[in-house]
């Protein structure tokens, strides 16, 4: 069954830091290429998040901060206007600046830096719902999914009952939605245009226990483009 058409593609180079749209992208069984390569590695060894584990802590101002790619390598813009290359020495001095305390931009090694899953998928559906609860539309933005599904006429939430099932997007890509999307704060956060607004998280906690949007394995890799149609299959 056709659900949709990718209306968004968005890769973001660096964790927890704004990233790119695109028109298309590589799918590979880690997820889109290049998304969350990078992270930034405070001194105690975890790395910024909008949320606090084991292995990842909230740190201030990362949402300030945006990255897109050169080639293999991140350059990072920060809120001045000045852009630094990954690759620059400069850059860790630069981001301690920053967030007020020593960090360094880090490449991912053995561990993945996904804190979820390797894909994020989201439908046009969810976010009219979620608008029809706040009174006003909602910018998807604030979700950062990889794949936001153009759907028209669809009930809200569609996706929640895609978990067990495969998406097929485009001529060669399918992907196994696996559960739900857990949200947390950084929904509510400022980036670029958007203010901070405390109302979406509680938002989404009174629609759905704190989950929106779905999360996806790769299951055959390929390309995947704007407008590319969404089909679902058992």
């Amino acid at each position: 069954m056709m659900v949709g058409t990718i209306g968004e593609l968005r890769r973001f180079p660096v964790k927890s830091l704004l990233g790119e749209v695109l028109t298309e992208a590589v799918v590979q069984p880690r997820g889109l290429a290049g998304d969350r390569r990078w992270a930034v590695r405070g001194a105690d060894g975890r790395f910024g998040s909008g949320k606090s584990t084991r292995r990842f802590r909230q740190m201030d101002g990362l949402f300030q901060l945006a990255a897109r790619y050169e080639g293999a390598v991140p350059v990072l813009r920060f809120p001045s206007g000045a852009r630094l290359r990954g690759d620059d020495p400069a850059v860790h001095a630069a981001l301690s600046r920053h967030v007020g305390e020593p960090v360094t931009l880090t490449a991912e090694e053995d561990v993945s830096h996904f804190d979820e899953g390797p894909l994020h998928v989201l439908t046009t559906a969810s976010l009219g719902h979620l608008g029809g609860l706040l009174g006003g539309p909602v910018d998807p933005r604030r979700f950062r999914a990889n794949l936001l599904v153009d759907v028209s006429g669809a009930p809200a939430r569609l996706e929640d009952g895609w978990p067990g099932r495969t998406l097929h997007v485009g001529d060669e890509v399918v992907l196994r939605v696996t559960r739900r999307m857990t949200r947390c704060v950084m929904v509510n956060n400022a980036q670029q245009d958007l203010p901070h607004d405390g109302r979406i998280l509680r938002a989404v906690a009174t629609a759905d226990e704190l989950t929106f949007g779905v999360l996806a394995h790769v299951e055959r890799a390929g390309t995947v483009r704007f407008g590319d149609p969404v089909v679902l299959r058992r």
